[in-house]
């Protein structure tokens, strides 16, 4: 069960109560985790906030330019059938996120860390050269 409050243009509180039963057929579902996509001049830096995994237990996958992010974490025990839930905000069983990724990256480069239930992972451009190109003049 949760509490909705919802104000009124005359500031009047209403107090709601919804029960919300979780399902087997939602537990089946597969969550996505929010992430931050950030683009420096040398590098894509993909910021997850995952508690509760371990880094092993991610797994990272690239198949051409789609990066995919999946792990599964377990509902602890003491969720049991014995327990009441009053407040149900934390997700559990399976992760995928897919992000799509423009093709200038360096994909053998691919890092990635675990800071403070934060994955980060690094993805170096690639890097091109610069010069300029001289047009001839085709006479016909």
């Amino acid at each position: 069960m949760f509490k909705l409050f919802w104000v009124t243009n005359s500031d009047e509180v209403i107090d709601l109560d919804w029960e919300i039963k979780i399902s087997e057929e939602l537990e089946n579902n597969i969550w996505q985790v929010a992430l931050d996509i950030l683009e420096t001049p040398y590098e894509i830096i993909i910021l997850a906030p995952i508690a509760w995994i371990e880094l092993e237990d991610i797994d990272l996958t690239v198949n051409k330019s789609v990066l995919t992010i999946k792990w599964f974490r377990p509902k602890p025990e003491i969720y049991s059938n014995d327990i009441i839930i009053r407040n149900n905000e934390c997700f559990w069983w399976n992760f995928l996120r897919n992000v799509i990724l423009p093709e200038n990256l360096d994909f053998d480069s691919i890092k990635a860390s675990l800071e403070n239930n934060l994955l980060i992972i690094t993805i170096q451009k690639l890097k091109f050269s610069k010069h300029s190109i001289k047009i001839n003049r085709v006479e016909i």
